[in-house]
């Protein structure tokens, strides 16, 4: 297996980046069931499998990272064989003691090779060193393979918005307490 180099991107890394396959396959998503009684919200998410396997888009424009109207603290590149194969990027501004993890990418011809878990890794050691306390990672409800990443690596389900995306897709968050 090539080895995977993670360091800060440079300017001339944008171009391969954006060019990455952003999209994901999956054939699960996560169904978000409400229940309002008086005196009490239930809120619940469950696993459901899709009758066929369907293609995700991104939920926000790749280009936008071209364009520098990605804001972010730092953005983090992972590379095989002298190549750009995925990203992370995150901000520290979202909450206080907080690294927000907003975007995970792994080019589809690099998926399932360590290159997610190096990148989230990488993401946690980056928050140490700036003394924050907590990574919070964001994903679509229906992005399954970021999902099952998120609690084979630890983090726990923290949130939900159903208005965050353009899409109107249902962002999920899930957080690590970090030591």
């Amino acid at each position: 297996m090539p080895e995977i180099e993670i360091r800060p991107a440079v300017s001339e890394d944008i171009p391969k980046l954006v060019a990455l396959d952003h999209t994901c396959q999956t054939e699960y998503v996560w169904q978000m069931e409400r229940q309002l009684e008086e005196g009490q919200i239930g809120i619940g998410f469950r696993q459901v499998r899709l009758p066929r396997s369907i293609e995700l888009d991104y939920p926000r424009p790749p280009e936008l990272l071209q364009q520098g109207r990605f804001n972010r603290l730092a953005l983090l590149v992972a590379v095989m064989g002298g190549n750009p194969v995925g990203y992370v990027r995150l901000k520290d501004d979202v909450i206080p003691g907080v690294a927000w993890i907003s975007d995970l990418v792994v080019d589809a011809l690099a998926r399932r090779k360590g290159i997610g878990t190096a990148l989230l890794l990488a993401s946690q050691h980056w928050a140490i060193q700036h003394s924050l306390r907590r990574t919070i990672l964001e994903m679509s409800s229906k992005n399954h393979p970021a999902i099952q990443l998120a609690a084979k690596l630890g983090y726990e389900f923290s949130g939900y918005n159903d208005h965050y995306y353009l899409s109107q897709n249902i962002a999920v968050f899930f957080a690590q307490f970090l030591r």
